[in-house]
């Protein structure tokens, strides 16, 4: 089972709280969960790397689950300097890192930054990895009522409003056990007796902000990745992928079943897939 353990950042004033599987020591995996979800997404598959013999860890980005959720500070910059502390913390000078959806972009600009904090990157399906116009901004509003990694954060009138709502959700399609703690650990109630997401506006629409007008892939990277495309997932076109083998010059490209949440929908397969990667680079 994880261990929960709080990384307080005096410089600012930030506390990350973050989940660990595994032995101190053993070689180290980061994984990072994408817009609105938190750690305990990866519950299955910090387990299955643990008993591999990894030493899997799965921080609550700020904003989002038990971490601090400041007004402001959202933008890739921050998120790797609070990742590049978590890492520090943690005692390694690099890791194989894993970052999903929002993340997958985030992974390849700290890539780009310093590749030697990099065994490899594992891309899950990640979220425009490319840049969109400034004057696209104007269609935010309707993504944030469409989109479903959104539709989560309520308000709702109770608990069980609250939970006939993520049934219909694309990650929680199947209802596991698994997709119901997840599902609940995001869950709080808020002081006028409503119930809504532990992600904040703030971290939404700075993080919109920023994802969606930086460009994730601007120079070859030789770090050793594995892009993970789930069949159901958003990374689905030639034209989509292109970045990736432009740029990946050590690029592995695996499809697997499920959605954009393969991880919750099919861990399985998914849980196969990354273990054959990471035993590749030992």
């Amino acid at each position: 089972m994880a261990v929960r353990h709080t990384l307080s950042l005096s410089e600012t004033d930030l506390h990350l709280s973050y989940l660990d599987w595994g032995s101190p020591g053993a070689e180290p995996v980061i994984l990072l969960h994408g817009l609105a979800d938190h750690a305990g997404v990866w519950q299955n598959v910090g387990e299955a790397l643990a008993a591999e013999g990894f030493r899997a860890i799965a921080p609550d980005l700020r904003g989002h689950g038990d971490s601090s959720k400041p007004p402001h500070g959202y933008n890739g910059q921050t998120i790797i300097q609070d990742l590049q502390a978590l890492l520090n913390h943690t005692g390694y000078e690099s890791a194989h890192i894993l970052g999903h959806s929002w993340t997958g972009k985030v992974v390849p600009i700290w890539m780009r930054q310093h590749p030697q904090q990099f065994r490899s990157a594992i891309l899950v399906d990640p979220f425009f990895i490319g840049k969109i116009p400034k004057w696209s901004r104007v269609t935010f509003p309707l993504l944030y009522r469409v989109l479903p990694f959104l539709q989560a954060m309520g308000p709702f009138p109770s608990h069980e409003a609250a939970v006939e709502q993520a049934k219909t959700l694309k990650q929680y399609r199947g209802w596991s056990q698994h997709q119901q703690q997840v599902f609940e650990d995001s869950l709080e109630q808020k002081p006028d007796g409503t119930w809504g997401s532990k992600f904040t506006t703030a971290a939404r629409d700075g993080i919109f902000e920023d994802v969606m007008v930086v460009d994730g892939l601007t120079e070859p990277l030789t770090v050793p990745t594995l892009l993970i495309k789930p069949e159901g997932g958003l990374n689905r076109t030639q034209w989509q992928l292109k970045p990736y083998y432009r740029y990946l010059q050590n690029l592995q490209v695996c499809d697997v079943p499920g959605n954009h949440w393969a991880f919750l929908v099919e861990p399985t397969p998914f849980i196969q897939t990354l273990l054959t990667f990471l035993k590749q680079q030992q």
